[in-house]
């Protein structure tokens, strides 16, 4: 069930694949909510349309693979240039000519490129939990022992025994064990006490998906570290980076980066998961809004 119907919907055809997107709310600027990454699709921003649509035009889409949109298997359709080009079409699409991007983990790198390389069409740019080459990944997730033998001070809120487990993330494990796994990552993803519905739900998510998709998209291009430090200090749009304080999936030294890099603001959630957007909508939703509203025209 759903807490607001959009006010339209449609699809696009890009680069071949068939894309979803809909248009909630009539304010402006228009907001730009990407997809992350295939194993979930739009509705992850549910906690977002709602409130963000009565202040602001706000564009969501599926990206390949997920939702409503296509699912192709062939890896050059989840190609890093071509889910840019992805975001592109829905913004023709929609009449948008530009957007405050906000992207959520892998969507943030599609949101930085945008904004440099298409500065025309991005107003500003929100990351929230990059999960971009910019720094070295999580110590959780690097490490190959169990987590009892990391010194405490490096994973102080870690209440689960996962390191063997990320073991998981691997494309031949996801083929006879798909929902296994999705337990076990959207865990990972939401260290928060109290996280059972946003696990459920993006399980379930991840349900709407195949192993086959994952797999294909797995092999798609990522930018290196260089090419993302080019971005942060080319961009020259305002940038919010927002991480939480827990993120298992990756480090806050990625956003803290990020900021420093491209001279934006650098925003800790105490306490949270890799997705706050789900477990604490509120604290994120304004400071979406907050941000937003520096581009509205009276």
């Amino acid at each position: 069930m759903r807490i607001l119907a959009p006010d339209a919907e449609a699809y696009v055809e890009s680069e071949g694949v068939r894309i979803h997107f809909d248009v909630t709310g009539t304010g402006g600027p228009t907001i730009l909510l990407l997809p992350t990454w295939t194993v979930i699709h739009k509705r992850f921003w549910k906690a977002q349309v709602p409130y963000l649509s009565r202040h602001f035009r706000v564009v969501t889409y599926d990206g390949p693979g997920n939702g409503r949109s296509d699912r192709p298997l062939d890896s050059a359709a989840y190609d890093h240039d071509v889910q840019v080009r992805h975001a592109l079409s829905v913004l023709d699409a929609t009449g948008t000519d530009h957007a405050v991007v906000v992207g959520l983990s892998q969507g943030c790198a599609w949101a930085l490129q945008l904004a440099v390389e298409y500065s025309d069409r991005v107003l500003g740019a929100i990351l929230i939990g990059p999960s971009v080459a910019i720094t070295d990944g999580h110590p959780v997730r690097l490490a190959k022992r169990d987590p009892s033998d990391l010194p405490a001070s490096r994973v102080p809120f870690l209440k689960r025994d996962p390191l063997q487990h990320w073991a998981k993330y691997d494309t031949g494990y996801w083929q006879g064990h798909h929902e296994d796994f999705l337990w076990f990552f959207f865990g990972m993803c939401f260290p928060e006490a109290h996280s059972t519905k946003q696990i459920e739900d993006c399980v379930a998510w991840g349900l709407d998906t195949t192993p086959d998709v994952l797999a294909a998209e797995a092999q798609g291009t990522r930018p290196s570290r260089q090419t993302v430090e080019d971005w942060c200090r080319a961009v020259e749009r305002p940038v919010l980076a927002i991480h939480g304080s827990h993120d298992l999936i990756s480090p806050p030294s990625r956003a803290q980066r990020i900021a420093e890099l491209t001279g934006g603001d650098y925003v800790v959630l105490e306490g949270a998961g890799h997705i706050p957007l789900a477990r604490d909508p509120v604290r994120v939703n304004l400071l979406i809004r907050d941000f937003a509203r520096q581009f509205h025209v009276h």
